[in-house]
């Protein structure tokens, strides 16, 4: 091999090595990766299952289809910078059409930093919490950080 070629593939090597995702290192500055993502959630749903158990009620099942609704409307918020119930309206419509939902519920939230906060404050407010404990069989949660670290989250529950 020839001396250029075979700094060439040194350079390379040396790039490889040292080149980052930047949206791995955004993610470790801002803890803001999958794996807590999935963790948060998966905690809130066992969070409110818990609670409908303490209360005689059923435990909800994980709707995938309701998850998609999570998804967008957590990204919405996220893009708008606020909370809201805005086209609350259509994703009701969707889930009905789409996953023979006859009613539905949705509780958002920001700020909070835990599974557990977010649950707490939920169950702290009459309306959250009668969503939480209301007569529906299937549900979902999106939690999802801003660029900023923010939290958003939205929770929907649906009765089939």
């Amino acid at each position: 091999m020839n001396t250029f070629f075979k700094l060439s593939i040194l350079f390379l090597c040396v790039l490889i090595t040292s080149c980052s995702d930047s949206n791995e290192q955004e993610a470790e500055e801002t803890g803001n990766n999958n794996t807590e993502t999935v963790s948060i959630e998966t905690e809130i749903l066992r969070l409110i299952n818990e609670h409908r158990n303490s209360k005689n009620l059923s435990t909800l099942e994980i709707s995938e289809i309701i998850k998609s609704q999570t998804d967008a409307h957590t990204d919405y918020m996220i893009a708008k910078g606020e909370i809201s119930h805005d086209n609350f309206g259509d994703r009701s419509d969707y889930l009905k059409a789409n996953d023979d939902a006859k009613s539905m519920a949705e509780n958002v939230a920001i700020g909070y930093s835990s599974a557990k906060s977010v649950v707490n404050g939920w169950l702290n407010s009459e309306g959250h919490r009668k969503n939480i404990e209301g007569n529906y069989t299937h549900f979902n949660v999106t939690a999802k950080q801003n660029n900023g670290g923010t939290w958003y989250y939205t929770n929907i529950f649906t009765r089939k």
